[in-house]
């Protein structure tokens, strides 16, 4: 035991230098493999995440910039050249103002315009104010012609169906009666809904003596229509810059919205026919 007046002398701390350690690199190394990659992925797809992000903050799709409509293009290319085998449509409504059927061009200055789907009618008493000069203008100029009804799920379904019946008449190698539903129920059930709806579609059928078609985006498709209407032929809204092809059950697909075609201004939207067209036109006998 050392007196009062001695003290023991304290050891030196030895300070440790700081390496890394074998799980740091790991870790690091993992973390800048994947920055890279991500890098990468994001310069190779740059067309595509542009797209993406100028259809997503695009508020006017008549008002885009040089860039937007540059990657537009060459999204609407890259599909079409996917589908050469096919046919593609287009369809449009008052929205598109006069179109200048006689001028009516290729898509691309390559790939012909076989079909168009015209706007008739919405709700219980709308009728497209160039619905007729639009359904006149498709057979004379030898464009095969369809013709849809825009669903107002507020309204009467009888009333609509009828007001459709009263305006459009079909001929043989017409395309079927289409109806477009897009829009949720304010003042009623989804099950009123699917009543309406199949209410319509039975009217439509009996009265034209053919299956109608049933246009919506896929997100309502999947949720409100796929299983309740399966036995009817459907007409899918994607625009998703990732999806190449339409799903096997869709008889139609409209993949862009963005469309530019000589004899209509503005911009349109462009389908894909999946199928024999010959084949389904051939079976079509109102």
């Amino acid at each position: 035991m050392p007196s009062k007046n001695t003290y023991a002398t304290p050891k030196k701390r030895i300070k440790k230098k700081k390496g890394w350690s074998s799980g740091r690199i790991v870790f690091y190394s993992f973390f800048f493999l994947l920055i890279s990659i991500l890098g990468l992925g994001v310069y190779q797809f740059k067309d595509g995440v542009l797209y993406y992000l100028g259809f997503k903050t695009s508020k006017n799709v008549d008002d885009l910039s040089k860039e937007e409509r540059k990657i537009a293009d060459i999204r609407i290319y890259e599909v079409l050249s996917e589908h050469k085998d096919c046919l593609f449509g287009l369809d449009v409504s008052e929205y598109q103002g006069k179109i200048e059927w006689d001028k009516l061009g290729k898509i691309e200055d390559t790939f012909a315009l076989s079909f168009v789907f015209i706007r008739a009618t919405a709700g219980k008493d709308k009728i497209d104010s160039e619905f007729k000069r639009n359904w006149n203008g498709a057979k004379k100029n030898d464009i095969i012609r369809g013709a849809y009804h825009y669903y107002r799920p507020n309204e009467n379904s009888i009333l609509q169906a009828n007001n459709f019946i009263k305006t459009v008449h079909l001929n043989k190698g017409d395309f079927p009666p289409v109806l477009d539903i897009e829009k949720l129920p304010k003042s009623q059930s989804l099950d009123s809904l699917k009543v309406g709806l199949r209410r319509w579609l039975t009217k439509i059928e009996k009265h034209y003596k053919i299956k109608p078609i049933i246009y919506s985006g896929e997100s309502y498709y999947n949720d409100f229509l796929k299983r309740e209407f399966s036995d009817y032929p459907f007409w899918i809204a994607n625009y998703n810059i990732w999806k190449k092809k339409p799903e096997k059950e869709w008889l139609l697909w409209q993949f862009t919205e963005k469309a530019k075609v000589e004899g209509v201004e503005g911009m349109i939207d462009l389908n894909v026919f999946n199928g024999d067209f010959v084949k389904f036109i051939d079976t079509t006998k109102p």
